[in-house]
């Protein structure tokens, strides 16, 4: 397995699905959202196995600016504004190879191991 964690500082969601890896011995990489965000191939690639970009969104966001102006965007730059706003999406999202979810999963995660 080779399991990325996307998420906050701040985001309980986030410590638990670190604590949910940790717990089963299963080495993560973390990636705080806040510092460093997605690249345009992760996010892609992480769109399409959620389920599309707007699976991602939090429309409960600190930055409603950004939300507001997320919505009214065309699809083709959507992509890039969220890109530009990474304080947009849910916390935590898992990645594992082509597999991702998003927000707090483990029915999911297991079936993983």
């Amino acid at each position: 397995m080779n399991v990325q964690i996307f998420g906050r500082k701040k985001s309980f969601d986030t410590e638990k699905a670190k604590r949910f890896f940790k717990e089963r011995k299963i080495p993560f990489q973390y990636i705080d959202l806040g510092e460093k965000g997605f690249s345009k191939g992760e996010l892609t690639k992480i769109a399409a196995a959620a389920g599309g970009l707007d699976q991602l969104i939090d429309p409960k966001t600190k930055d409603q600016d950004a939300y507001h102006l997320f919505l009214h965007l065309a699809s083709e730059q959507r992509l890039q504004k969220a890109l530009e706003h990474p304080l947009l999406f849910r916390a935590p999202v898992v990645r594992d190879g082509g597999r991702a979810t998003v927000g707090y999963q483990p029915d999911v995660w297991l079936t993983w191991l």
